[in-house]
């Protein structure tokens, strides 16, 4: 009976010393508990009750990172969401450095997120977020080196305001389209003045100019549908013929 059973022994042995990876996946192999190097992909022997073979994923982590509460730097307090990629380049030190690295790069995301963006104000906030995602992800993929990860992108997704703060934003933007409503109005006043005033020079400069401006304007006044029209007469229509009776 016993001598039956020693076939069958060996027989699960070879089964579990025999383990296939996929071609997005590594193994890290200790023996006697040293790490002896990493395998993969394909068929690996496992020696069995004196290696451990620990499987590591390669592909592209897409994890969410849960809102956080963000005083920016000119006191308003905002609650931030993001989503990260990263994925593992160095399969050892992903087992060997880090307990959890999934789990150590959220926590790392979370700290990272609120003290990047409370070092700007909320008008950067809301409309730098290229940069700061570029500014967060430099950060983490720095810290996350030694544990073997590579952070590829950092996106900043929801920026949420209380309803005071976006009330108070509302009118910040309708007193600035104020502003500027204004400011064009002033320009376009300041340059129809400075022409204005360059056709008066020109008109003074030739009476006759000035002349058949008058005449001009009588011809637009008499197109009017009017019944009764006043019509100053100018001295200076008058010159010539004094000129001529003297």
């Amino acid at each position: 009976m016993f001598f039956a059973i020693i076939p069958i022994l060996i027989l699960v042995l070879l089964v579990s010393a025999i383990r296939v990876l996929n071609e997005y996946e590594r193994g890290v192999m200790f023996t006697f508990g040293r790490y002896t190097g990493t395998k993969g992909p394909g068929i690996i022997i496992v020696i069995p009750l004196a290696q451990r073979l620990v499987k590591v994923d390669l592909r592209v982590v897409v994890h969410d990172v849960p809102s956080q509460d963000v005083i920016s730097r000119d006191n308003v307090s905002v609650k931030v969401n993001a989503v990260i990629y990263f994925r593992i380049v160095d399969p050892s030190k992903a087992i060997i450095q880090v307990v959890n690295p999934f789990e150590a790069t959220s926590q790392l995301a979370q700290t990272t997120l609120r003290s990047v963006l409370g070092q700007h104000e909320l008008d950067e906030i809301l409309s730098q977020r290229d940069r700061l995602n570029v500014d967060i992800q430099r950060i983490l993929d720095a810290t996350t080196d030694a544990w073997g990860i590579k952070v590829a992108n950092v996106e900043i997704k929801h920026v949420d305001l209380s309803e005071n703060m976006v009330r108070a934003i509302a009118k910040q933007a309708e007193a600035e389209r104020d502003r500027r409503a204004k400011v064009i109005h002033a320009e376009g006043e300041k340059q129809a003045a400075a022409t204005l005033a360059e056709a008066a020079h020109l008109l003074s400069a030739e009476p006759r100019a000035l002349q058949l401006r008058y005449l001009q304007t009588l011809a637009d006044m008499s197109n009017e549908k009017t019944s009764t029209v006043i019509v100053p007469l100018p001295l200076e229509l008058m010159v010539p013929l004094l000129d001529k009776k003297n």
